[in-house]
């Protein structure tokens, strides 16, 4: 029988800490996921005492300093050899957990697991990649900020690697993977828009083509493939777009009486665009390209998010999906090293 993947998850991260964080641990084990909480060991057993009294199946390793949200990466790593963030990936470098989940410093949480656990032989550069909601099915869109200048070899291991977590974890046989650009036609975009576009052409993989902005949300394409300064704009534009638009239905529905009657005949369908739309339904954004698994959170991340981001995690590691992305990548080396000798 296959062993549960065990997950570091880092307590002390986010805006909220272990108030919110080990109640989204428990709640993973009673699910029957396997977490090890990592932090202030004083701090977390009283949460833990807190919420679950009766006792929850769960492993605590202290780290007596946090990387506080406004640190500067570099020398927050640094200074803080012991922070929760980088104890949790020192147990997977040592083979005591099979992945890593923190919603504390995006910045800091990227650069411990490059250094830390160290990228896939032949990745060039590890990629953060984002899962959101369209018409149909969610999406993979990467890269989504770890990187803000990419080379087109860059952009053609990214499609790659999501393309194996589609594949894995979102459960599409046959992903199908565009390259987000300015048009359509091929021809359209920037000299690493370009290059990119030919060799990803050149792949295995399901590559229609070059999709637009538009594109995003209709469910028609499931990987989409950027550099992390345009997925970034991506993904928080998304966000503050549904947050918005949330704001405004609100203040509409409210607006009189029979506004406030078709709420409420509405509830149902509302209620269901509602967890569709909901970030937490995805939990993070995995850092692909490593030698583990690593899954970024959003500070603000609640306990159903956290939750939902230790199930990524786990599905990720027994689904095999670290084999699955270096066989192809060892499949495309010489494609990839290609790209990587082109000037743009």
């Amino acid at each position: 029988m296959a062993k549960t993947p065990v997950i570091a998850v880092d307590a002390m991260g986010g805006d909220f800490g272990p108030r919110v964080i080990v109640p989204a641990a428990v709640d993973a084990v009673k699910r029957g996921l396997c977490a090890v909480l990592v932090g202030d060991e004083t701090q977390v057993r009283a949460e833990l005492a807190r919420c679950a009294p009766a006792g929850a199946d769960l492993e605590v390793v202290h780290a007596s300093q946090v990387v506080g949200m406004n640190e500067k990466p570099s020398e927050a790593l640094r200074r803080k050899k012991d922070s929760s963030i980088q104890v949790a990936c020192n147990l997977v470098q040592a083979g005591a957990a099979d992945g890593v989940v923190s919603a504390g410093n995006s910045g800091a949480t990227v650069a411990c697991g490059m250094f830390t656990l160290g990228r896939i032989k032949g990745v060039q550069r590890p990629g953060l990649a984002g899962v959101m909601p369209t018409e149909k099915n969610p999406i993979v869109v990467i890269d989504v900020g770890a990187n803000v200048d990419s080379k087109p070899s860059h952009l053609f291991q990214f499609a790659i690697m999501a393309d194996a977590l589609a594949k894995d974890v979102l459960g599409v046989p046959n992903p199908k993977v565009g390259l987000l650009s300015i048009g359509e036609e091929e021809g359209k975009g920037n000299l690493v828009v370009k290059e990119a576009f030919d060799f990803l052409r050149r792949s295995s993989l399901n590559f229609i083509g070059n999709v637009e902005g538009r594109d995003i949300f209709t469910g028609e394409v499931d990987v989409i493939v950027c550099d992390g300064f345009v997925g970034n704009v991506v993904l928080k534009l998304s966000e503050g777009m549904a947050k918005s638009f949330g704001n405004v239905l609100k203040a509409e529905l409210r607006r009189n009486l029979s506004s406030k009657l078709g709420a409420m005949l509405s509830m149902p369908a509302l209620s269901r665009f509602a967890a569709i739309m909901d970030y937490a339904e995805y939990g993070g954004a995995p850092l692909l390209g490593l030698n583990g698994i690593v899954i970024v959170c959003h500070g603000a991340s609640n306990s159903k998010a956290m939750t939902n981001a230790i199930g990524m995690a786990s599905t990720f590691v027994s689904s095999k999906t670290h084999k699955h992305m270096t066989e192809v990548l060892m499949a495309h080396s010489e494609l990839a090293e290609a790209g990587r000798r082109v000037k743009v």
